[in-house]
């Protein structure tokens, strides 16, 4: 329990801290200060686009925002200035000399509500958007473990699950210990052969009444909901490998094969072979310089990680970062913070 609420705690003060330095940002900007951190502008990243909904164990809640967030976050960019191209644009833009920023939106794993609720705001203010897809969510071959997991210990007040040494017990009644299992079961796919922990954790949870391939089914599009999304001329697919597996941590045929695979899915869909990719997760210890030739050898005009920062007319179109839109920050002062470039210049978010 302890440890749990130690967790919490902690997180509590991180969020904060954040907080301050995005406030901070925000003043400094205001002020013209550090213009020039803002080089060429950024690439957004969201995930769920959907009605806020009270739960009382949320431990993905950073993945989401609501449609009005967005509609204020396209409001406050337009407003600073800010040109929305799509990102196969982007290389374009970073060679010429047009000194206007620009600002484009990606939403990662091919969520449902990115049709339901993303789409009208994205129409509203035409402002075009690619969505990165996972072809084994779309085929129902594969499941979003962090979606599992968060529907398995919502449900339980105890679980058991193999780290490795046998399966052990764990009493989850509240919600800090629920967090803490949350963070040692995630922790344990990340550093062990990813594709059998979560087949593990599938069929653990499995035990307990939870349908891993139903939750992917309810939760992303499968090729229909792409189709429908692609009537709209903003919109446009990416890849995202087949099985959202670190790519880094994979050797080099089994890597390719991910990017290939994908690529070649979302040509069936969309009738043209993507010029973008995402790698999965996005951080530096999950993509490696292999990865990003790969990408580049594949044909990709660009792909993007999960590294925060803007873009600059050097920048290696193969490792592009990209700025979260946090579901804990739903805030425009906090967008044109985080757009300014002053955060990334403290290591502040």
């Amino acid at each position: 329990m302890r440890h749990g609420l130690a967790r919490l705690v902690l997180n509590h003060v991180r969020r904060t801290a954040i907080t301050g330095g995005l406030e901070t940002a925000h003043l400094l900007s205001r002020a013209g200060l550090l213009a020039e951190a803002r080089g060429r502008g950024a690439i957004f990243t969201l995930h769920h686009v959907r009605p806020a909904c009270k739960r009382a164990f949320a431990p993905n809640a950073h993945l989401e925002i609501t449609p009005d967030f967005l509609e204020e976050a396209i409001v406050a960019l337009r407003h600073a200035g800010y040109r929305f191209v799509a990102i196969e644009d982007l290389p374009m833009h970073l060679a010429a000399g047009d000194t206007q920023p620009v600002a484009c939106f990606t939403l990662d794993d091919g969520y449902r509500n990115n049709l339901v609720h993303g789409l009208p705001v994205f129409e509203r203010y035409a402002v075009p958007f690619t969505v990165f897809v996972t072809a084994g969510y779309v085929d129902r071959t594969h499941t979003l473990w962090w979606e599992t997991l968060a529907d398995w210990l919502s449900a339980c007040g105890e679980i058991r699950f193999d780290f490795g040494q046998g399966e052990e017990e764990m009493a989850i009644a509240c919600l800090s210990r629920k967090q803490a299992a949350f963070d040692r079961i995630a922790a344990h796919i990340h550093k062990t052969e990813e594709a059998g922990a979560i087949v593990a954790l599938d069929r653990t949870a499995a035990r307990d009444g939870i349908d891993a391939l139903a939750i992917t089914e309810r939760l992303t599009m499968d090729e229909a909901g792409l189709r429908a999304l692609l009537e709209s001329p903003l919109a446009s697919l990416g890849a995202h490998t087949v099985s959202h597996r670190a790519l880094a941590r994979l050797g080099d045929d089994e890597a390719k094969r991910e990017l290939l695979i994908s690529s070649e899915r979302v040509e069936a869909i969309a009738g043209r072979r993507p010029l973008s990719f995402a790698y999965p997760y996005g951080f530096r210890p999950t993509v490696s310089a292999r990865d990003c030739r790969l990408a580049a050898d594949l044909g990709f005009a660009v792909a993007v990680t999960t590294e925060p920062g803007t873009l600059s007319s050097g920048a290696n179109l193969h490792a592009l970062p990209r700025i979260s839109l946090n579901g804990y920050f739903q805030s425009t002062r906090y967008v044109s913070a985080l757009a300014s470039g002053i955060p990334f210049r403290f290591a502040v978010a």
